[in-house]
């Protein structure tokens, strides 16, 4: 499963990147297959530890916020692994005009 989360303390000001330290912190620590980007954070794992990491990842940031804004969006796929990889390389491979769009998505 890959799970992508947003996790934005409400009420602090524009400047909130050290709080939002605190929830890739949590997520690092995990040693979960994960990427951080200017927007969200992307774990993959099986759903129990996925959601834990989340819930401990928004706790710490509410544990210095009164107000938190959660957004998370998942892709449940089960049998499937690396897809934090492998779904990016499926795309590359079809603007390299590699494969067509049937053989890049099989994936």
């Amino acid at each position: 499963m890959l799970v992508a989360f947003s996790v934005t303390p409400i009420g602090q000001g524009e400047g909130v990147a050290d709080l939002v330290a605190e929830a890739v912190r949590i997520v690092r620590a995990s040693g979960l297959p994960h990427e951080t980007t200017a927007m969200f954070t992307t774990i993959e794992g099986e759903w129990d530890e996925v959601m834990d990491v989340v819930r401990r990842a928004t706790e710490a940031v509410s544990a210095r916020a009164g107000r938190v804004s959660l957004v998370l969006k998942a892709d449940l796929r089960p049998g499937v692994t690396d897809a934090l990889h492998t779904k990016v390389a499926a795309i590359d491979r079809l603007l390299a005009g590699g494969e067509t769009g049937a053989d890049a998505t099989d994936r």
